[in-house]
């Protein structure tokens, strides 16, 4: 998992050869005004996939812990300083729904290890190991989430 500011992406960018595209795309667009759909934009075919999400927040016993194999998970908080908890994919050991190819996605119900906020101008990435639970809070959210394939 990295945690890290949208004002300095630099190293993060060298982490894979998708990341420099998505933060320049990142950069370059107002977020605010970008409103929630059910169409995902693909900024290189299905290799980098960017959507927004509008949702209500819920508490951390609601949060379910998920996990994805084919993607990782960048998330970008719009509105709202989101909590999210995160737990070693290791240590998920109480499948709740199996993996769901289609969807790239698996729930636990597991417990996170620790927990962080996220707000607007931050942005934290989820590899393949690391187990989250996000959207932890009171209120409106509203994120972009970008899915980079591995």
């Amino acid at each position: 998992m990295i945690l890290g500011s949208i004002k300095n992406t630099a190293i993060v960018e060298r982490t894979h050869p998708l990341f420099k595209k998505i933060f320049d795309y990142i950069k370059t667009t107002d977020l605010k005004t970008m409103t929630a759909s059910s169409s995902i934009i693909e900024l290189d075919g299905s290799n980098l996939l960017f959507s927004v999400h509008e949702y209500q927040g819920k508490t951390k016993e609601d949060a379910k812990m998920e996990a994805h194999q084919t993607y990782i998970d960048i998330q970008i908080p719009i509105l709202g300083t989101e909590r999210m908890g995160w737990l070693a994919i290791d240590k998920c050991s109480k499948v709740l729904s199996p993996y769901d190819s289609e969807k790239d996605l698996i729930f636990f119900n597991n417990s996170a290890s620790s927990y962080f906020q996220v707000s607007p101008g931050d942005f934290v990435v989820f590899f393949p190991e690391d187990g989250h639970a996000p959207g932890i809070g009171i209120g409106e959210f509203k994120k972009a989430v970008i899915k980079v394939r591995i």
